[in-house]
C-alpha cells in the first residue's frame, strides 16, 4: 500500500532528518506507523543513546515492517549522512571489516529508523577498544515450556549472587520472553575471559536452583528450565539494547526496570505506546551505570576452578 505522503522532515536536535514513508504501518497489532517508531525513540532519546553510546551496532532492519523481510546489516549504509559516526571492527573468519554505526547522538537513532530500523543490537565493547568489553551480560533465556515465574525466579537468585560479589546488575525486559541484567565492567579483559566469567557466574546460579541449566546444546536442555545465555558476551554476538523495540506486531520494547519491579512486570505490557510515559516519569533506570564498574577477576577465579574440576567452556568461532 502507498504512503499516503512520501516523507516529512523532521527536526532532531540541530539535525534535520527526511523520513520517508511515514505512514506506512509498521507494528499491525496497533496500526503504529514508521513515523510513530521515530517518534517513540525520540522520547527515551536519552536512554537509547545511553544504552548504544560508542559502541559498534548491528541494524535489524524491515523495510516494510515487521511482519516482511528481516535484514541484519553490520555496515552502515552508504547513503548516511557525513554526521553518521562509525566504528571500524574486523571480521577474523573472513578476514574483512565493516564500519558500523556508533551513536553519539539521537539524530543517528532516528537516522537509522529512516532507513527502516526497528531493533538496535549494540556490541559489548566501546569504539576506544573494540576488543576490550566495558559490559557484561546475563541473558535468562526460558525453554519454550518455561513460563516468566521462573524467570523472575532466577532473576532473584542472579540479584542474590550479584549482591555477594559486589556488582550492581541493571535489569530489564528482553522485549520477547526473557530478561537481561547488564554490569559494567573494567574493560580491561578480552572477549573469551569475559565469556569465561559469564559462564562461572551461570554455573553458580545453576548450583542454586533447578530451574537453570547451563547445558550448551538446546537439544540437551530440559524445555522446562531457564537458560543463561553465557554465550552472550562473546565477540560480535550481540541483544537488543535497552530502550530498542523488537522486531513484533505489538512493537515491545526491551525496558530497564528496578529490582522492585521484577515481580510484577508485564513484558507484553512494555510497548512504544507505553514506555514514553513511564520514561517521562522514571527516567533513565541504566543513567548510573557507569558509575559502578565491576572487576570480573573474582569470576575468573570461580572460572579456573570450575575448570580444574573439569568443566570445560565450549569453544565458539571468534565472531559467531
Amino acid at each position: 500500500m502507498a504512503s499516503k505522503s512520501p516523507s516529512v522532515e523532521v527536526e532532531v536536535e540541530d539535525r534535520v532528518v527526511r523520513v520517508t514513508n511515514p505512514d506506512r504501518v509498521y507494528f499491525p497489532a496497533r496500526g503504529e506507523t514508521k513515523l510513530d517508531l521515530v517518534h517513540y525513540y525520540l522520547s527515551v532519546g536519552d536512554g537509547i543513546v545511553n544504552a548504544l553510546r560508542e559502541r559498534p551496532c548491528m541494524l535489524h532492519r524491515f523495510p516494510t515492517g515487521v511482519t516482511g523481510e528481516k535484514v541484519h546489516q553490520k555496515r552502515l549504509p552508504a547513503a548516511a549522512p557525513p554526521w553518521m559516526d562509525t566504528v571500524r571492527v574486523h571480521f577474523p573468519r573472513w578476514n574483512r571489516t565493516a564500519d558500523e554505526l556508533c551513536v553519539t547522538e539521537i539524530a543517528q537513532v532516528v537516522w537509522a529508523v529512516q532507513m527502516s530500523t526497528v531493533e538496535f543490537h549494540p556490541w559489548n565493547s566501546r569504539r576506544a577498544d573494540t576488543e576490550m568489553p566495558d559490559e557484561w551480560r546475563i541473558d535468562l533465556d526460558p525453554g519454550a515450556e518455561c513460563g516468566f515465574d521462573t524467570v523472575r525466579r532466577v532473576a532473584h537468585v542472579a540479584h542474590e549472587v550479584l549482591d555477594e560479589l559486589g556488582a550492581t546488575g541493571f535489569p530489564k525486559t528482553s522485549g520477547g520472553s526473557g530478561m537481561h541484567v547488564y554490569v559494567r565492567i573494567r574493560p580491561e579483559h578480552g572477549f573469551g575471559d569475559v565469556r569465561r566469567a559469564a559462564l562461572a557466574f551461570a554455573r553458580e546460579v545453576e548450583r542454586r536452583t533447578d530451574e537453570v541449566t547451563t547445558t550448551w546444546w538446546r537439544k540437551d536442555r530440559d524445555p522446562t528450565q531457564l537458560f543463561i545465555d553465557y554465550n552472550q558476551n562473546a565477540r560480535d554476538h550481540t541483544i537488543a539494547a535497552a530502550y530498542s523495540v523488537r522486531g513484533n506486531p505489538e512493537a515491545t520494547v526491551s525496558t530497564p526496570v528496578t529490582w522492585e519491579e521484577v515481580d510484577d512486570v508485564q513484558p507484553g505490557d512494555c510497548t512504544i505506546a507505553t514506555v514514553p510515559q513511564r520514561f517521562a516519569e522514571l527516567g533513565d533506570l541504566h543513567a548510573g551505570i557507569d558509575d559502578a564498574v565491576f572487576d570480573v577477576s573474582p569470576l575468573l577465579e570461580w572460572a579456573a576452578r570450575d575448570e580444574r574440576a573439569g568443566q570445560v567452556t565450549p569453544e565458539v568461532p571468534l565472531d559467531g
